[in-house]
């Protein structure tokens, strides 16, 4: 089970924290997992992304990362809004989140439960709606295990499910979790790495977005392109 939240005192240390981000840390229960990914308990959002909770072994949770492709086949990116508590600004792929400590997103029948959650939240982040995104679509590359730090305070540890589909679809961007989206092809996105490494014009990418396109993206993305993407 979840351990209790922060008290009084640490909801006041985090006062410069955006209304809205602050409710999803606290309100948000996500789903702790071991290595195995068997579920051991639940936490909030707030105390699974601490890095003290992290260092201490008592913070790996479920995630999943979406990447969204057109029919010309170009990958949608966002840039994580200012206000986001984790990696603000960074640029990374299409959706990235939680499935939570509830019914419909703890389905372990063909991962339905992970499926729930990217629908979710794809609706939240860049409203495209349930119709346009049909969870059985959803392709299941592999999951990745991964640990990163934020800030000092902040960081991941994650095991995340990659999620793969093919489908265009209507954008209406929430501007509390996105600042910016584009669709990207092969060599735009090489130009926002480069821009990245060299640290032009402040670019930067996320941990886990950077992890699959230095090891797997580009692989995958052949399939994609041929229709032979298979989870």
């Amino acid at each position: 089970m979840g351990k209790p939240g922060p008290g009084p005192g640490a909801v006041d240390s985090d006062a410069g924290m955006d209304a809205i981000q602050r409710r999803l840390m606290f309100e948000d229960e996500c789903i702790l997992v071991d290595e195995q990914d068997n579920v051991i308990g639940h936490e909030s959002k707030y105390n699974c992304h601490l890095m003290e909770k992290i260092e201490a072994g008592n913070a790996l949770h479920r995630a999943f990362s979406v990447f969204l492709f057109n029919s010309k086949y170009e990958l949608l990116l966002q840039q994580r809004s200012a206000t986001k508590v984790t990696f603000p600004l960074v640029w990374t792929n299409t959706c990235c989140s939680h499935p939570l400590y509830r019914e419909s997103e703890l389905i372990e029948e063909n991962y339905a439960g992970v499926r729930n959650a990217a629908q979710r939240k794809l609706f939240d982040e860049l409203g495209i709606v349930a119709e346009e995104l049909p969870v059985d679509q959803f392709i299941l590359l592999r999951r990745m295990l991964y640990k990163a730090p934020s800030d000092g305070k902040w960081g991941e540890h994650e095991l995340d499910y990659l999620l793969f589909m093919v489908h265009d679809v209507k954008l209406n961007p929430n501007p509390e979790e996105v600042a910016d989206v584009k669709y990207m092809n092969r060599d735009q996105l090489k130009e926002l790495l480069r821009k990245a490494d060299a640290g032009e014009d402040g670019v930067k990418l996320s941990p886990w977005f950077r992890l699959v396109v230095d090891n797997f993206l580009m692989g995958w993305w052949d399939h994609v392109e041929q229709g032979t993407l298979q989870g």
